[in-house]
C-alpha cells in the first residue's frame, strides 16, 4: 500500500496524518498528490484555527520521500513531474493562511525534515532524528527548498546539513534554531496541544496578519508586497475582534474571538 494523508479534526484543531507505518510514513507520491488538497480543506474550514502535522504511529514523523518509486518515478522524463508535485505541497503547507505546526517523534529525514521546514512551528520529541540525505543519493535540492532551509538555520548550517547529509539529533536541531522545543516523548502530543490552544484562544485575524507580515518579510525587499501587509493590519484595526479584544482588556476577562 502507498499509504495515505488523513484529515483528523478536534474542536478548532485539524490533524493532517501521515500514515504509511509500513515504510516509516515515507511519503508516496499518491501521498505527495494529496497534501495540496488535504491542507486546502483545513485551511479553508472557518472552524479550524490551527494545522497540526504529525506522522501515524510511535516511529516516524516522516522517513522520508518514498524511495521504492523512485525508478518509476524520480528518473528520466518522471523527474521533473515528481519535483512539481514535490513543490506543490511544500507551498501548500508554507502558504496556508492558518498557524500550521509540525509535531515531530523519531525519524524526520528527507522530505520528513523539508515538511516540517514549511511548517511555521516545529516542536519535537526527544528521540527526533533529522537530515537531509539528498547529496547520498545524487539528487539536486531546489532553490525554493534551500533558500527556506537557510532562512530558519541560517547559511552554513544549512551548507553543513546539505553537504554532509548527516543525521543529527533534536538538541542539535534545537541548537540550530531548526526546531521550536525539544519535550520528552511522552509529553510531545500534551506540548502540542498546548501550544494549538494557546494559538486558538487567539484572534484568528491577528495571527493571519502576523503570518502574511512574515511570509513577505522572509522575501528579498524588491519582492515584498506591502499593500498586502498594510491591508492585513487594517483588517484587523477594522474587526469585531479588535473591538473585543480592548473590551475584554478593560472588563478583566478573556476575549471571545470569533476571527471577523
Amino acid at each position: 500500500m502507498g499509504g495515505v494523508v488523513r484529515i483528523e479534526r478536534d474542536g478548532a484543531v485539524g490533524w493532517l496524518v501521515f500514515d504509511h507505518p509500513a515504510r516509516r510514513n515515507a511519503i508516496s507520491v499518491g501521498m505527495w498528490e494529496a497534501i495540496p488538497q488535504a491542507l486546502a480543506e483545513l485551511d479553508d474550514d472557518a472552524r479550524i484555527r490551527v494545522i497540526v502535522l504529525r506522522g501515524a504511529g510511535d516511529v516516524a514523523f516522516i522517513s522520508g520521500a518514498d524511495i521504492s518509486e523512485f525508478e518509476a518515478t524520480r528518473t528520466g522524463p518522471n523527474a521533473e513531474r515528481y519535483e512539481v508535485t514535490n513543490q506543490r505541497a511544500y507551498e501548500a503547507i508554507a502558504s496556508a493562511s492558518k498557524p500550521v505546526v509540525a509535531m515531530i517523534h523519531g525519524f524526520c529525514v528527507g522530505g520528513g525534515t523539508a515538511i516540517a521546514v514549511n511548517a511555521d512551528l516545529r516542536l519535537a520529541a526527544d528521540d527526533a532524528q533529522f537530515g537531509i540525505p539528498a547529496a547520498r543519493l545524487g539528487l539536486g535540492y531546489s532553490a525554493a527548498g534551500i533558500e527556506r532551509l537557510a532562512n530558519l538555520v541560517g547559511s552554513s548550517n544549512a551548507a553543513e546539513i546539505l553537504f554532509t547529509a548527516r543525521r543529527f539529533d533534536a538538541a542539535e536541531a534545537r541548537q540550530m534554531g531548526l526546531i521550536n522545543a525539544v519535550v520528552p516523548k511522552a509529553d510531545l502530543e500534551a506540548r502540542v496541544r498546548e501550544c494549538a490552544d494557546a494559538i486558538c484562544a487567539n484572534a484568528p485575524l491577528s495571527i493571519r496578519s502576523a503570518k502574511l507580515v512574515l511570509r513577505e518579510l522572509a522575501k528579498p525587499s524588491g519582492r515584498r508586497d506591502p499593500d498586502a501587509i498594510a491591508e492585513s493590519v487594517r483588517s484587523c484595526l477594522a474587526s469585531d475582534d479588535y473591538a473585543e479584544g480592548v473590551r475584554a482588556f478593560l472588563e478583566k476577562r478573556l476575549p471571545r474571538f470569533r476571527g471577523f
